[in-house]
């Protein structure tokens, strides 16, 4: 698929390279973003997942599939308000944060 995550996220998401928490929920947002890091280590997905759960990063713009073969949805295929979706995010950090994470590449 592809994205704009980079060597620095990698560092950041590794904790190799001390973040502060809005670099540091943008590269796992970049990483979500780009697709293939869902077929990353397992523990690239826990992070990501995390990230979502708590409502600080959206699922990604496509559908991915990860390092096991499960289905990830693409942010427009879940349902407004629901763990993943764009809605989400800005419920749980507002819409400054959620225009912000939903614009990143």
């Amino acid at each position: 698929m592809g994205g704009a995550m980079n060597l620095e996220d990698i560092a950041i998401i590794e904790g190799n390279t001390e973040a502060d928490p809005r670099t540091y929920y943008e590269a796992i947002q970049r990483a979500i973003n780009g697709g293939d890091a869902w077929r990353f280590q397992g523990s690239y997905g826990r992070t990501m997942m995390a990230a979502i759960e708590a409502g600080y990063c959206m699922l990604g713009r496509r559908a991915c599939v990860d390092f096991y073969g499960s289905a990830i949805p693409g942010r427009s295929d879940v349902a407004p308000g629901s763990k993943g979706s764009r809605d989400y995010v800005a419920t749980c950090q507002g819409e400054d944060w959620a225009t912000h994470m939903d614009r990143l590449p």
